[in-house]
């Protein structure tokens, strides 16, 4: 089989068409195509006047290697790469005491907690908060009630922070192994719909997230796994060999109980900030690393829609337009977007009593009034957060307390009119567009909870993207604060075999630990690490 790229056809041509394209483009006549279909498909939008729709295309032809040989110096016809997912060891018999611990219900301690199961290893899977429906109806009570339960929350509970994102399954990351295809194929088991494999830039959206984290524990535990919820990690216990290395032991739960482990994954998200510093109080190698601070903006969709796609927005293929921008700032900053989520909205994404953060989300249709984005500023521990490697927790929560007072004081969220903010005059309304967070925003001025780089970045930055998406500048924009949780303040550095470097039988993993970035990207990670465990317990690891 052969893989044809960046096969272009246009907009308004319907996906039959591709079989003339094929022909076309290969130089054959149609009875030798056999068959074909869809690997990838993505548009073009750089011509709002001409979108093209781009396509990856697998095909089966009667003289594959006539073709090939025709086009060797061409690289966008290849063989079909083999993505299938092979498994990298198999459980041996094990004693009932000797089961891998995976701390974290998350997008990465999901997939390490599956691909362990498996793989017979019968994996143990903690998480402090709830089930994810459960997790739900608490993260309404904020929303809709300005009633935070800390341990069950956007941030915390069955799913993780992803289950109440955009849902977006796509990454930069490096994948020679074709990882992301199995976090892909095993969503697509647990129900997501079948064109994730195939759109260039799939995401799935919150309510079919929720069922798809159900299904995938039913698969867990029918594969002899163990979730345990309401169990948060207090302690972790650490013995020293003779030689001086120090293992892991067993771990202490919130509730008193004892847990003994060998090989504990830690896919704890970005936010279990009383975990890091119980893993740094246990002389565990940790790190600060590089983070972003900013706001969430929002417009109409339809502003959007209209900016990107000009007279074909709105067609069926190419749904709600989304947008990525960056500005290199005078000040030396880098001021960009960041998780942009068409036709979705902001959210209330705070963890502790006291505190607001922002996120968003999207559903799958993607059809709520606006579109949001963070606006964020680049920031890093040698500048504005040094001399210690949880200093840039102590950073976020200085900047989301005062975001909390700038609210009000009651969970609502601090908000300006982009007219007023690159003003520099703080907003006592609001005016056309309707700011989506829950339970409300307070109008004032978005420079008392954000630092003074970013405020400077950020007014600099908003007129050169509305130079780039007209109407970006819109002075009718709402800005909301603050935007904090963009990545993990710390990275759990990692040693041989994916373990801490300090710390053997400790895995650190996925997006806490500063080794992801998204659902897929931690997935992977998840996977990667799983691999490193079932390697290590069957003996078969290098290094």
């Amino acid at each position: 089989m052969l893989r044809i790229t960046e096969l272009t056809l246009p907009l308004h041509m319907p996906e039959e068409s591709l079989q003339a394209a094929i022909c076309k483009r290969l130089r054959i006549s149609p009875r030798d195509l056999i068959r074909y279909a869809v690997a990838r498909r993505a548009h073009d939008a750089r011509d709002k006047s001409a979108i093209l729709l781009v396509y990856s295309v697998d095909v089966t032809l009667r003289d594959e290697a006539a073709v090939l040989g025709r086009f060797r110096k061409d690289r966008n016809v290849q063989r079909t790469p083999d993505t299938r997912y092979k498994f990298v060891a198999q459980a041996p018999a094990l004693p009932s005491d000797r089961r891998p611990v995976v701390i974290g219900a998350g997008p990465c301690g999901l997939f390490a907690g599956l691909i362990l199961a498996q793989m017979g290893f019968r994996p143990i899977i903690l998480d402090r908060g709830k089930i994810v429906r459960e997790r739900t109806k608490d993260t309404w009570g904020l929303w809709r009630r300005g009633v935070l339960e800390p341990e069950s929350n956007v941030q915390f509970g069955e799913g993780g922070a992803g289950t109440f994102s955009d849902g977006k399954l796509w990454s930069q990351i490096q994948d020679p192994r074709h990882l992301g295809r199995k976090v892909l194929t095993e969503f697509v088991k647990a129900g997501a719909p079948p064109e994730i494999l195939t759109e260039a830039h799939p995401h799935i959206g919150t309510f079919r997230l929720v069922t798809m984290v159900e299904s995938m524990r039913e698969t867990i535990e029918a594969l002899g796994g163990e979730y345990r919820f309401g169990h948060r990690v207090d302690g972790i216990d650490i013995a020293t060999d003779a030689d001086g290395t120090r293992r892991v032991r067993g771990l202490h739960l919130g509730n008193s109980d004892y847990l003994e482990a060998d090989h504990v994954v830690l896919a704890i998200g970005h936010s279990a900030r009383d975990t890091f510093e119980m893993l740094y109080a246990a002389g565990v190698h940790l790190e600060a690393k590089p983070f972003s601070i900013g706001v969430r903006i929002e417009h109409p969709q339809s502003w959007i829609d209209q900016a990107r796609f000009g007279a074909c927005a709105g067609h069926p293929d190419l749904g709600a337009a989304a947008y990525s921008l960056s500005h290199h700032c005078a000040n030396g900053r880098t001021a960009y977007s960041f998780c942009m989520c068409p036709g979705g909205t902001v959210v209330a994404a705070t963890s502790e009593v006291g505190r607001v953060a922002t996120n968003g989300m999207s559903q799958y249709s993607r059809n709520e009034r606006n579109a949001n984005s963070g606006l964020v500023v680049g920031i890093d521990p040698e500048r504005d957060y040094p001399g210690h490697p949880l200093a840039g927790i102590a950073l976020q929560r200085h900047w989301e307390t005062l975001a909390y007072v700038a609210g009000g004081s009651n969970y609502k969220a601090p908000a300006q009119t982009l007219g007023d903010f690159v003003a520099a005059r703080p907003s006592t309304c609001l005016q056309s567009v309707i700011p989506s967070y829950r339970p409300g925003v307070r109008p004032t001025d978005l420079a008392t909870c954000l630092p003074d780089f970013a405020v400077t970045a950020l007014r600099e930055a908003l007129p050169v993207f509305g130079r780039l998406i007209p109407g970006y500048d819109h002075p009718d924009a709402v800005l909301t604060g603050v935007e904090t949780r963009t990545s993990s303040p710390v990275r759990i550095t990692r040693g041989v075999g994916f373990q801490s470097l300090n710390t053997a039988g400790l895995y650190p993993a996925g997006e806490g630990a500063g080794y992801a970035g998204g659902i897929l990207s931690a997935g992977v990670d998840g996977i990667k690490v799983a691999e490193a465990v079932a390697l290590q317990m069957t003996g078969r690891a290098h290094g």
